[in-house]
């Protein structure tokens, strides 16, 4: 088990996605910030090409086209299914910064089965 928000857990991330399809033109660079965590405010990075995660870092992206910012309650919540992402950014409960075209475009990969069951796999191999 990956303790969440690690490295360690970035590392699985990218083991676990392996498996997903390819999505020719689904790219983007995705900032997070997860405020307020017992270690103070953490922030990682995603890189998405052709809907496969590439990269997936602990740190900030100084070219990243989305930044998403919430608490670390909410993010905790997302993360064990228990609150919708979507509902999340509905709720005003998800800051977003950046390309908002960019973002909407990943919306066809994490409704996605199979990012659903990676989703799951995730889930199985975190520690909070």
């Amino acid at each position: 088990m990956a303790k969440w928000l690690s490295q360690e857990w970035m590392d699985k991330l990218i083991e676990l996605a392996q498996g997903q399809p390819e999505r020719p033109g689904v790219n983007a660079k995705l900032q997070y910030v997860v405020t307020g965590t017992p270690e103070g405010d953490v922030s990682y990075y995603w890189v998405i090409e052709n809907g496969k995660m590439i990269t997936a870092k602990v740190g900030t992206l100084d070219d990243a086209e989305v930044t998403l910012t919430q608490s670390c309650d909410d993010a905790m919540r997302v993360q064990k299914g228990e609150l919708d992402a979507n509902t999340a950014f509905m709720q005003g409960k998800v800051k977003v910064t950046g390309n908002m075209g960019k973002l909407m475009s990943l919306l066809p990969l994490t409704n996605a089965p199979e990012y659903k069951q990676l989703e799951k796999e995730v889930l199985a191999n975190t520690e909070f």
